[in-house]
């Protein structure tokens, strides 16, 4: 799939509307990664889940448990919530695992929201 990255952000969002559209707010973010995932794939999109991401300190790999909830052909995180409000925390999250993956774009989705717009970010790595 060769499409601009704002091409394929946007289609992540139009997929999580739907998702969120069907299952409304209120359950586990869980339940809306496989979603997420289900319906992405069925779009095309190469998609992996649960993708570990190392942190790498001078020549020292660390294997900490960090992991990407869904990365959307191997360019944009998504990074998924089901929480009563993003705050700092998340944003800081999606931005050291940008930087860590090495990755331009990301995708904060907070599915815990009554209108699913008012619970997205899209985040961009500057560094």
């Amino acid at each position: 799939m060769s499409a601009s990255l704002n091409d394929i952000t946007g289609k992540i969002i139009e997929s999580a509307m739907k998702v969120h559209s069907a299952l409304g707010p209120g359950l586990l973010e869980s339940a809306y990664q496989e979603c997420l995932f289900y319906e992405l794939i069925k779009r095309g999109f190469k998609v992996e889940k649960e993708k570990p991401l190392p942190l790498i300190y001078e020549e020292v790999q660390l294997n900490c448990g960090y992991r990407i909830d869904l990365l959307v052909e191997n360019s944009i995180i998504v990074e998924l919530k089901a929480v009563n409000e993003l705050n700092d925390i998340h944003l800081a999250q999606i931005l050291s695992y940008l930087k860590l993956a090495d990755k331009k774009v990301g995708l904060l989705i907070n599915f815990h929201v009554k209108r699913l717009k008012d619970g997205i970010k899209r985040v961009v790595n500057n560094y």
